[in-house]
């Protein structure tokens, strides 16, 4: 590996771990782009070495999560493990692929990551601004401040969980891991939000199991069908996991919604770049 190389590989490793633990996903979705056009490596190399990087990423970041009290274990391993038989089916799908047809296909997917997290920043901001919702609010007084404390958690009565949603759902995520060598934590986080009913920061920390598992999966799946380059993927997934350490640590003090949509943009901007330069030669003879 070159000095070069190694020079761009490490604040590009840095970045995609930083959005990894502050959003608990959509920052391994920068992984295959920036290995491919920084990096010179094959989409098929590129998608199967970000597998690596959001493996470590998310052992990191999943490691600060759980000090925190922010996983549930049995939960995500439940996902995780029903989304396995998606992740190997989309690792096989991806390996016969065309490399410009899944370039293409990879930028019409960051896309869709672009859309969800504005739409996720923009529920998010409603959420905290309490007088847009509908309902009666609260006066702020130190009474219901003490009757908060004494209080049980608002989780008591969960929406009811459908067991056909939740295994469409998490084999989804898993079909999205092994095609596109991404975590998928852009889908997990809403689906476990909304399926099974876990709070936001619970969510972000449960997802990093669920990319875990799947991740894994698609590793072994891919395994002995091409070579890595180890050193430089080395070098990659180190600067994601002190970048996960960092973004867990900034979850706390930055605004989320302005995290998420300040990367919405970038993620836009590069699928815009990435199809620019596959669909010309999709459609030429």
């Amino acid at each position: 590996m070159s000095v070069l190389i190694a020079v761009t590989a490490l604040p590009c490793g840095l970045v995609i771990g930083l959005l990894l633990g502050a959003l608990g996903g959509g920052g391994s979705v920068l992984a295959v782009p920036a290995l491919v056009y920084l990096l010179g490596q094959s989409p098929h190399e590129a998608t199967a070495g970000a597998l690596v990087v959001v493996t470590v990423g998310a052992v990191t970041g999943l490691v600060c999560h759980a000090r925190a009290g922010r996983v549930r274990w049995a939960a995500g391993a439940a996902f995780g493990a029903l989304g396995t038989a998606g992740s190997y089916l989309g690792s096989r799908w991806s390996a016969a692929l065309d490399p410009t047809v899944l370039m293409a296909a990879f930028a019409g997917l960051m896309l869709v990551v672009a859309v969800m997290l504005l739409v996720r920043g923009l529920r998010a901001a409603r959420e905290a601004d309490g007088t847009g919702l509908p309902g009666t609010p609260r006066p702020v007084s130190a009474e219901p401040l003490r009757d908060s404390r004494s209080a049980p958690a608002s989780s008591g009565s969960p929406a009811p969980i459908r067991p056909a949603r939740v295994a469409a759902t998490a084999s989804a995520v898993g079909l999205l891991t092994g095609f596109f060598g991404v975590g998928g934590g852009f889908v997990v986080v809403p689906a476990l939000t909304l399926v099974l009913g876990l709070e936001m920061p619970v969510a972000i920390g449960t997802s990093l199991l669920v990319i875990l598992v799947n991740s894994l999966t698609a590793l072994g799946t891919r395994a002995g069908t091409g070579t890595l380059d180890w050193p430089l993927l080395a070098g990659f997934a180190a600067c994601a996991a002190v970048g996960s350490n960092l973004g867990n640590r900034l979850t706390s003090r930055l605004r989320p919604q302005a995290l998420t949509t300040a990367f919405a943009g970038l993620v836009t901007v590069l699928a815009v770049a990435m199809a620019a330069v596959a669909l010309p030669h999709l459609w030429a003879p």
